[in-house]
């Protein structure tokens, strides 16, 4: 049995988005860490590892799992600056993500 694909339903693309992104902010220290390098960076305030590590009670090797998880869903941009790795909050992908999960009904 197959059913009608209706205008408005999700886009496969969509659906992948939503898969990504909610299993990276899927963890609470993932959403810190996240809102954390999202403020830091409205705030323009650079943020490197360990400037994360300072910020929250986790190990390094814990806090660059979690930074790998984010940055693979696109939610965390890394610029090589010299010898340290700066981090961005991808806001469009947020954007997104947030409108695709609106279409979610």
């Amino acid at each position: 049995m197959r059913l009608r694909k209706e205008a408005d339903d999700l886009q496969e693309e969509e659906i992948l988005l939503i898969a990504k992104v909610s299993d990276a902010l899927a963890h609470p220290a993932r959403i810190k860490i996240y809102r954390f390098v999202m403020q830091s960076n409205r705030n323009r305030t650079p943020v490197c590892n360990k400037d994360v590590v300072a910020e929250f009670n986790y190990s390094q090797a814990t806090i660059s799992q979690h930074i790998k998880k984010l940055v693979e869903a696109d939610l965390i941009q890394v610029k090589k600056d010299d010898k340290f790795s700066m981090y961005y909050a991808n806001i469009g992908i947020l954007g997104k993500y947030l409108n695709a999960t609106k279409k979610f009904e």
